[in-house]
């Protein structure tokens, strides 16, 4: 259970995030939305702890999250992942190293400087690319990536912590539609089937309706609506980004893709065949290095 009692921000005389009361039980896909500066950034760095707060606690199961340094602050990042929106990779780097980079809180100072894996670790890290559809790219500087691929270079990434929780802030605002589809899709399953909680900052109504089983909603640092996406009615959504009756539409936060089979996503036309042909010849490569 990740608990937060009071959570309170301020910068100077700024208030970004106020008073925040959330239980959020293991295993629960949350999307948290609302208007660009109600607070949702905000709120996930000080639960990651890359931010500290003014006021209130942080509390994982038995652990004050909000008291932790050193040794134990390492474990705390390394258990709850965070996933930016601009990804974070490090460009020049290969993709596979990209992904190792996740076991570095795993690992001793030695370790994690002299860049030493293991066999098990560099598998576990192909295996993930592999799940996550971009295995092929194992090899590719991480800067050669399209965005969604690089998007779910950094989820696997933070899979390789091994997490109890995952953070993800504005996954994918920086994504056309059918990137993001894919990028949302692969968080909706590690939640599945593994379990994790996962807790998204949205921009977009539709995507948080179709894959969050809870709805915060935040306006002006303050949450005020909490529930099912079934009772996040269109009046609670105009409430919630402080719009007239007459000024505001779902359609305005929409990334769904458009229905038309034929719609041109502006990758070029690839068989079957090749992108296989692509991806064995990856995996070998890879593993070569193992």
């Amino acid at each position: 259970m990740l608990t937060l009692d009071s959570l309170t921000k301020r910068f100077g005389d700024k208030v970004a995030v106020d008073a925040v009361e959330l239980d959020i039980p293991e295993g629960q896909m949350v999307g948290i939305i609302g208007r660009s500066g109600a607070g949702k950034s905000t709120l996930l760095r000080m639960i990651n702890r890359l931010i500290d707060p003014s006021e209130g606690q942080i509390r994982f199961g038995d652990v004050n999250v909000t008291t932790l340094s050193g040794s134990a602050l390492r474990r705390w990042n390394r258990d709850c992942a965070m996933i930016f929106q601009q990804f974070n990779l490090v460009p020049r780097l290969d993709v596979l190293t990209n992904v190792l980079l996740g076991r570095l809180n795993h690992k001793s100072t030695f370790a994690s400087l002299a860049g030493l894996y293991s066999r098990e670790e560099r598998l576990m890290a192909i295996a993930m690319l592999e799940r996550l559809g971009v295995v092929q790219t194992a090899l590719q500087p991480a800067g050669t990536l399209s965005g969604g691929q690089q998007q779910r270079v950094a989820i696997a990434r933070a899979m390789m912590q091994e997490p109890r929780l995952i953070l993800a802030d504005e996954p994918i605002a920086s994504l056309d539609p059918l990137n993001a589809k894919v990028v949302m899709d692969s968080l909706a399953d590690i939640n599945r089937r593994e379990g994790i909680t996962v807790v998204t900052n949205l921009h977009t109504l539709d995507t948080a309706r179709t894959y969050c089983q809870r709805i915060i909603g935040m306006f002006e640092g303050r949450v005020v609506f909490d529930g099912t996406p079934a009772e996040l009615t269109a009046a609670e959504a105009r409430r919630l980004y402080g719009a007239a009756n007459d000024g505001f539409s779902e359609a305005m936060t929409s990334t769904a893709l458009a229905d038309d089979d034929n719609a041109s996503t502006g990758a070029p036309t690839r068989s079957l065949e090749e992108d296989r042909a692509d991806t064995e010849l990856a995996k070998q490569r890879a593993e070569a290095l193992v």
